[in-house]
């Protein structure tokens, strides 16, 4: 359980930077959400529970494949706020289409091999 509350810590720490940063430079905060930090730390939480080359490669390489249809919501979002759409809108609109996106990548991913 302490492995727990050590990961939730740093993964809160992370995101107290992003937008302490954010509020003085929101491209300095972008930079750095935008770095696969989660994406690492996840990586080695998961091979300190379980050291399995397999696995964590399989991991890698969903990671890689999911992380692709989430961009276009960081594309979406400000085109809408930028034409007065509600913040929360916004965001939820923004959900949903990678929401869609994942779903498509997943059928599409599939008719090629790669599982998902």
């Amino acid at each position: 359980m302490l492995a727990f509350w050590i990961r939730a810590l740093l993964s809160g720490i992370m995101i107290a930077a992003v937008s302490t940063v954010a509020r003085r430079y929101p491209a300095g905060g972008a930079l750095i959400a935008s770095l696969p930090l989660v994406s690492v730390l996840g990586m080695i939480w998961l091979w300190h529970d379980r050291p399995d080359s397999e696995n964590m490669a399989a991991h890698a390489e969903a990671t890689f494949w999911y992380v692709l249809p989430s961009l276009p919501m960081f594309l979406l979002i400000p085109a809408l706020l930028r034409r007065g759409m509600d913040f929360w809108a916004a965001l939820l609109a923004g959900c949903v289409l990678t929401i869609l996106a994942y779903l498509l990548t997943t059928l599409i991913a599939a008719r090629f091999g790669v599982r998902l």
